[in-house]
């Protein structure tokens, strides 16, 4: 029996190489209006049948490479800010095919929907609604996909935010009044209703040349292979691989369901939780025996999908006496798991579920604001407390907490991960920086991020080549980090408003991030100029 099990599994290995092998590449040069190369345009494949896209730059020469194409038919578009291509007949591309198609940009006018959260910082006149505005809203998406992208009058703006109000009470229904609410769609109906005082380009503005990125030819070697979400406003905070290649998603927001996605064929399977409301599910990871957890910031529930019944049960933590159904007095953001299968989660505060017990372990008045959350080797719980400015662990054993004080204060501390050698990296978001903790000295090392506060650094991920990842949260770009140099590299991302909040690394080395304002999740690797993996 076991020879013909290890048969089986050579034969299948043997299948998914060949069939890797027999994919189509893709070529050809993308040119600007005056018929010159265009540097840095993004190229987009996307397969008619699976919706997958294929996403690369064009380089120096204008020239692009899109490699491991799946066989079916494909639209290929390019474009940049302020420039876009016609539509092109649909290519069909067969296996092992090399094909070629170039691509010429036309002007277009340069939209808002089309700038990072920094730029319209920038660029949009102060004024209490707009503070307002970045303040609460911003927490959860930007202004791109929800707000510059449609005209409404001031009712239509008033029923948005009412709407918002109502969806996420747990968060905004304790600290964003009445009079908040007027601030707000006053703005939105001055920015971008349909008697907008605000320029109806950015580019009309005489600063907005001044806020635009540059980037160096090192940053057009990425390769983003994204999926889209089979619904609309799905929110898909991360995308979380398990043991068996499956792509695990929490949609957070009203949508109350996590995903399940097959990145060979970009099918998605809906998982429904049986909260009733919002459940804004921020987290959800396989566990080792195959189960999947999953948070529910609004309800301070933890859930568990079974993988025989493909149900969720949830479990219910208690609130503080006073502050019943709000977010500071019970809520569940990020979980992971200690060596017995018990699920840890962040939020207020953190928590520990015994699975044997079925009891919460919550650790007010230690770790009351909690957020990253990351086991050691030695499978501690390590964790960030933006509410102190700290990075705290929990031995999984004894239950006992350490903390240790971040030397920049105000950071908010969000991600954390831990490279090949335990160290631990984590993003301070209001500070702009990316600090270092090494757990044997207890000693912090902090990298100033290009931009500065205006980075907002979220996500940290460490590839296979131990590089630290960050994702810019304001500036739509991701950054990686070089240890052994302090080089910091940043790369173009395809989308405005990418609001990346985590990173997964897979068994192959591929990157993968949620993109929830643009509905999307999808992975990325670094190609090198002949379109080989980089190493």
């Amino acid at each position: 029996m076991r020879q013909i099990r290890n048969f089986l599994a050579v034969i299948s290995l043997y299948i998914f190489a060949s069939s890797a092998c027999f994919a189509a590449t893709l070529t050809g040069t993308v040119k600007g209006p005056d018929g010159a190369p265009f540097e840095g345009a993004f190229v987009q494949a996307q397969n008619a049948k699976t919706r997958m896209s294929f996403i690369v730059l064009s380089n120096s020469e204008g020239r692009y490479r899109v490699e491991k194409l799946p066989a079916g038919e494909y639209r290929v578009t390019s474009r940049a800010t302020g420039f876009r291509t016609d539509q092109i007949p649909a290519l069909t591309l067969t296996e092992n095919q090399d094909a070629s198609q170039d691509l010429a940009l036309l002007k277009a006018p340069i939209r808002w929907s089309e700038l990072s959260i920094y730029q319209a910082k920038q660029l949009i006149p102060a004024s209490t609604g707009k503070d307002t505005l970045y303040a609460h809203c911003f927490v959860c998406h930007g202004f791109q996909t929800r707000m510059a992208s449609m005209r409404r009058d001031l009712d239509g703006w008033n029923d948005r935010v009412q709407f918002m109000r109502d969806a996420m009470h747990f968060s905004l229904g304790w600290r964003f009044n009445d009079k908040d609410a007027k601030e707000v769609a006053e703005f939105l109906n001055n920015s971008f209703g349909q008697d907008a005082t605000l320029a109806k380009s950015p580019a009309d503005l005489p600063d907005y040349k001044n806020t635009t990125r540059k980037f160096t030819g090192d940053a057009l070697n990425i390769v983003y292979v994204e999926y889209e979400m089979p619904g609309p406003s799905r929110m898909p905070f991360s995308a979380a691989p398990g043991k068996d290649g499956y792509i695990w998603i929490p949609n957070f927001g009203i949508a109350n369901k996590i995903s399940r996605l097959d990145p060979k064929t970009g099918a998605v399977e809906d998982f429904p939780v049986p909260a009733e409301g919002t459940a804004a599910v921020h987290s959800a990871v396989e566990a080792p025996d195959g189960s999947v957890w999953l948070t529910e910031q609004a309800t301070n529930r933890l859930g568990r999908w079974d993988p025989k019944t493909q149900k969720i049960t949830e479990f219910q933590d208690a609130y503080l006496p006073d502050k019943v159904g709000t977010e500071d007095g019970g809520s569940r953001h990020t979980v992971r798991f200690d060596p017995d299968g018990n699920a840890w989660a962040t939020g207020y505060p953190l928590t520990r579920y015994d699975r044997e017990t079925g009891k919460f372990k919550d650790f007010w008045g230690v770790a009351d604001h909690t957020y990253g959350l990351e086991p050691d080797k030695d499978g501690n719980i390590w964790f960030t407390n933006p509410g102190t400015g700290q990075i705290g662990k929990a031995d999984w054993k004894t239950l006992k907490i350490q903390q240790w004080t971040v030397p920049t204060k105000d950071g908010y501390e969000r991600r954390l991960e831990f490279d090949s050698a335990g160290i631990l990296w984590f993003g301070e978001y209001q500070n702009g920086k990316v600090g270092r903790f090494d757990p044997k000295t207890e000693t912090f090392k902090e990298y100033d991020l290009p931009g500065g506060k205006d980075v907002f650094p979220y996500g940290i991920g460490i590839d296979t080549d131990q590089q630290v990842w960050y994702s810019s949260y304001y500036m739509d770009v991701l950054g990686r980090i070089d240890p052994r140099t302090g080089k910091i590299t940043e790369y173009p991302f395809p989308h405005s408003e990418n609001t990346i909040r985590e990173f997964f690394r897979d068994s192959e080395g591929k990157m993968w991030y949620g993109s929830p304002s643009n509905n999307k999740v999808g992975y990325f690797y670094l190609a090198s100029p002949a379109g080989k993996s980089a190493k």
